[in-house]
């Protein structure tokens, strides 16, 4: 054989193989485009140099082993379709005297040019685009612009060097399955459906279950610390169950239509009926896959846009006031000379709105009512002992009534309880050599940005006196000789001016401070913090996240497309011929389009409504684990994840329409005699 026999071979088999290989092709490339564009973002200068840019770039660089892992998946999904659809070709080729060598370099030169289009059309437009997505993520940081366009040499490497491997396995693949396979096999490959499996009603019972188990336990969980422990396993149950309803359910579904007379027997249900039914197993799975990938689509972008969106929501949550001081003292001089240096910086500007208390703080594990501090207990290395730990606050008396206005009194053994995140059941609080009454449980204690810090729900014990207390819990360490119990003041106060100002104020305190430390060693810790300064890294990670979650809900949208597309083209040709007997013995044209709605209506909306279904019941959950990151606007994120399901189910109504004209135009001849 000639020397360019094999490239013009291979170009020829993508060629007429067009209708299969565009999507494909088209999708490599944008796989290609978007590792790029992310790998470039992630170690971008520009980004980096924008306050809050850090924290972007490390989101970004976490989507890069993301993306990596999700691509090889995806394309190993998507090529299946390609040689089931080629292995009659290659079939072919073998009798007409073509041996495994020779298909194998047929082969590797397809896999050649494939790669060769996916990295030049990929490249072409990362690069572009990736100077689109640089200015878009410094608009997004309030940063400014830089107009120099540039390539990064090592992002080009890395995603030449990822796909390159992807590609290289992709070949080991289809060379592996044509090795193994006879000619007669190829040849009946397309043909060849699988067996109508029998309705297993044991495992639909079990995914209505695993179902319902994962459902009851996201609508269950109270606090953040449960959802975090409890997440993922709320997801494996649901994708077990969804593949489980979707294969052994759906075939179930199938016997029960079977059964209505009235539903079975018209022309638009008994062909699409018996068509799903005899190939539900495989049918079955790429409907869990499609149902799955949307549900991830809208629960990534839903939620990376509510944080973006209520970032400032979040912010203020995490910091009340504009100036926040933290000493680890209530040392009356410590406390006046820290006082002193704040009201230094200010030059005779008044703090507006003040919030000063202190306060006794300990994370504990409960065992019923007693508090363990020193977590010697066996209970304390259970899993589930996490959710039963508290950061305690002892408040003193005087201090809660003169920040909530209130005239309360306190007995000896008397307290006053303040939850947050959780409830407490009991009326009484023991620890060690301590026993408390709760009197009264309040609402709340103030908005300080502590809940919002912590990941372990908050107790505010307010006590007659804080010494007595002060004393009765000092001198307890961990192993490593830390205090378990801190005593601290919180003093947080306003001001008036823009984040420059507030920025410079919050940097004067903490040279004062400082300079504290140094003329004494033994001065206590202060912490001073401020929204204006913590601003942009938290427009960095909520940015990041959103900039992420909107490149992989693109990206995953692109596989559930193309997975409906290859589903609906692979089993459109394998109709092919049994529509084409339906009309011989006098089946219309206009009862074939009816029957094909009525299949790819079927195939298509299932996934949609469990993606919704799904998507609501996470949403207590989702909830949850978004308050980690300060997010408590319940409403903002009720409108963002109805708005982007609605923007999702049109665009899925728009692939439905064009994925059934291709299916119709393939099963009524039309498509080929264009071709």
């Amino acid at each position: 054989m000639k020397h360019g026999f094999y490239p013009r071979l291979a170009l020829t088999g993508i060629t007429k193989n067009r209708r299969i290989y565009l999507p494909y092709l088209l999708t490599c490339a944008g796989m290609v485009m978007m590792f790029y564009i992310v790998c470039f973002l992630s170690v971008n200068p520009t980004v980096r140099s924008i306050p809050g840019g850090d924290a972007m770039q490390t989101m970004l660089s976490l989507g890069c082993v993301v993306l990596g892992v999700f691509s090889l998946i995806f394309l190993f999904y998507t090529n299946s379709f390609l040689m089931r659809r080629r292995k009659k070709e290659f079939g072919l080729y073998n009798i007409l005297g073509m041996g495994k060598r020779n298909l194998a370099l047929a082969l590797l030169w397809e896999c050649l040019l494939t790669a060769a289009i996916s990295f030049a059309g990929g490249l072409l437009g990362g690069i572009l685009f990736s100077k689109l997505g640089e200015l878009l993520m410094t608009r997004m940081l309030n940063g400014a612009a830089s107009f120099a366009f540039t390539v990064d040499v090592r992002s080009v490497g890395v995603t030449l060097a990822l796909f390159g491997a992807i590609f290289l396995l992709l070949l080991l693949n289809a060379l592996r399955q044509i090795h193994l396979t006879n000619p007669v096999e190829l040849l009946r490959s397309e043909s060849v459906g699988e067996k109508p499996p029998r309705a297993n009603w044991l495992l639909a019972v079990l995914g209505l279950l695993l179902l319902a188990a994962a459902y009851a336990l996201a609508v269950s969980i109270d606090d953040p610390m449960s959802a975090i422990l409890w997440f993922f396993f709320a997801v494996i149950l649901v994708i077990v169950a969804t593949y489980l309803l979707f294969t052994a359910g759906s075939v179930a579904l199938c016997r029960v239509l079977q059964k209505n007379k009235r539903y079975y027997y018209k022309t638009s249900h008994f062909v699409s009926v018996s068509s799903m039914k005899y190939r539900m197993k495989r049918n079955g799975a790429g409907l869990a896959s499609i149902g799955i990938l949307s549900t991830m689509v809208m629960v990534m972008v839903s939620g990376t846009a509510s944080l973006y969106i209520g970032a400032e929501d979040s912010l203020r949550a995490r910091y009340p006031r504009h100036i926040m001081i933290e000493t680890d003292s209530i040392d009356p001089a410590v406390l006046e000379a820290v006082h002193a240096a704040a009201g230094d910086a200010l030059q005779g500007e008044e703090a507006e709105n003040p919030l000063q208390y202190r306060t006794l703080e300990t994370a504990v594990l409960f065992e019923g009512d007693t508090a363990l501090t020193d977590q010697s207990s066996p209970y304390a290395f259970q899993l589930s002992a996490y959710t039963n730990a508290r950061q305690l606050f002892f408040v003193p008396l005087e201090d809660y009534n003169r920040l909530a206005g209130t005239e309360e009194a306190l007995g000896p053994g008397e307290a006053l309880l303040a939850c947050s995140k959780q409830d407490y059941p009991y009326d009484s609080i023991r620890m060690e050599g301590l026993s408390l009454r709760i009197k009264k449980t309040v609402p709340k204690f103030v908005d300080n940005g502590v809940d919002a810090m912590l990941l372990l729900p908050s107790m505010y014990i307010v006590v007659p006196d804080l010494e007595t207390y002060q004393q009765a819990l000092s001198g307890r360490t961990d192993a490593r000789g830390e205090p378990l119990v801190t005593a601290q003041e919180y003093y947080g106060f306003d001001l008036s001016g823009d984040d420059e100002r507030q920025t410079a104020v919050l940097e004067q305190i903490s040279a004062a401070l400082r300079r504290l430390s140094l003329d004494d060693p033994s001065f206590p810790s202060v912490v001073c913090e401020g929204a204006a300064r913590e601003r942009a890294g938290f427009y960095g990670l909520s940015g990041g996240l959103f900039f992420l979650g909107i490149l992989l809900g693109i990206v995953f949208l692109f596989a559930a497309v193309l997975i409906m597309y290859y589903k609906q083209i692979s089993e459109g040709y394998e109709d092919q011929s049994r529509f084409a007997i339906l009309q011989k013995v006098g089946m219309t044209r206009r009862e074939i389009r009816k029957s094909i709605n009525s299949q790819v209506l079927t195939v298509f909306f299932l996934p949609l409504l469990t993606a919704g279904v799904h998507t609501a019941f996470a949403f207590p959950l989702v909830s949850k684990l978004l308050s980690l990151f300060n997010l408590v606007n319940i409403p903002l994120l009720v409108l963002v994840t109805g708005g982007c399901y609605l923007l999702f189910a049109l665009f899925y109504v728009a692939v439905y329409r064009i994925t059934s004209r291709s299916y119709y135009r393939i099963v009524s001849g039309a498509g080929d005699a264009a071709e």
